[in-house]
């Protein structure tokens, strides 16, 4: 055996280890997906709604803290955001390795004949990279919304804030 071929196999053993757990993390970006949709939909309502600050984070978080600066809403508002946008960009690269591992598997078997190991590949395969996509989708999407309904609050709080400041000038 060439140190050439034992590198390939060393390197194919070690990127079938990966399946297992890749396919565990697309699977709970998905769920992680779907909990967001939720949590979003129930965000939209009780802004709708508006009463008080329910759904409305930004200015619970103000208020809370009269003091904070505005690069600290700044920072709140990222926070509030991070999961969504990580999973967004995350799920596809998981997604692309969850195709490709289970695609040598898949040309192993064609080269071998067995036509049902290489459809059992390949469904693992596509399986993944739908999940995955459908999962970063709604996580684009939710934190595009979230980061737009955050800048409108922060907005506002500066507008609160300068005509404050402007009454304490005038008097």
């Amino acid at each position: 055996m060439t140190e050439s071929s034992m590198i390939e196999i060393f390197m194919y053993q070690v990127g079938q280890l990966f399946l297992l757990p890749v396919l565990g993390l697309v699977a709970l970006l998905f769920a992680y997906a779907l909990y967001a949709l939720g949590g979003f939909v129930v965000q939209s309502l009780q802004r709708r709604g508006a009463t008080g600050e329910r759904g409305f984070p930004l200015l619970a978080y103000a208020r809370r803290n009269p003091q904070a600066t505005e690069d600290e809403l700044d920072l709140f508002a990222h926070k509030l955001l991070e999961h969504e946008r990580l999973a967004s960009r995350i799920a596809p690269m998981l997604g692309l390795v969850g195709t490709m591992i289970p695609m040598g598997p898949a040309l192993k078997s064609l080269s071998d004949g067995n036509l049902a190991q290489v459809s059992g590949s390949l469904t693992v395969a596509f399986s993944a990279v739908i999940l995955a996509l459908i999962a970063a989708s709604i996580t684009y999407w939710v934190s595009n919304v979230r980061r737009r309904w955050l800048a409108e609050e922060l907005v506002s709080l500066q507008k609160g804030r300068t005509t404050a400041r402007g009454t304490e000038a005038t008097t």
